[in-house]
């Protein structure tokens, strides 16, 4: 178990019974997510997330991203929802409008919701990066536990 994995902000991160998670990934990049939604599920069942309360949509790109979480969001099966995907910059100013409008996307729904949705999604300069943060699916389920935990 990584340090990551341990505790995130100094402290261990438990899931509450009953904790439903719906996870949005791309299609796109495919190895890359796959990682990432590896990381992200093993770490929420360590969390004690019940395999069975863990629902995955999938979509072909980051752009439909949004409108999948919303459609989870609204029909208010789910605590959280994690976002996993990669965007990747290419030669195109393709990515700044794909990133920009899956982010905005992304906090739209969750703040028209009341639903915590993890920003799970890389954004990076080429693939080694990409590669190199596959820790982020990790990191993503422990941000939505800690969301449901948020007393405010």
């Amino acid at each position: 178990m990584s340090s990551i994995e341990k505790n995130i902000a100094g402290k261990k991160v438990t899931a509450k019974k009953g904790l439903k998670i719906g996870i949005v990934r791309s299609g796109y990049n495919a190895d890359i997510v796959q990682a990432l939604y590896d990381s992200c599920i093993k770490t929420l069942l360590n969390s004690g997330v019940a395999e069975k309360n863990i629902i995955t949509a999938s979509v072909p790109g980051a752009f439909e991203i949004p409108f999948a979480c919303q459609k989870m969001a609204l029909n208010k099966a789910f605590h959280a929802i994690i976002t996993l995907g990669a965007i990747i910059q290419g030669d195109t100013p393709h990515f700044d409008y794909i990133a920009s409008s899956c982010a905005q996307g992304i906090i739209d729904v969750s703040l028209k919701t009341n639903v915590p949705i993890i920003f799970g999604v890389l954004t990076t300069n080429n693939l080694a990066q990409a590669k190199a943060r596959i820790d982020k699916g990790t990191e993503a389920a422990l941000t939505a536990i800690e969301m449901t935990n948020l007393n405010v």
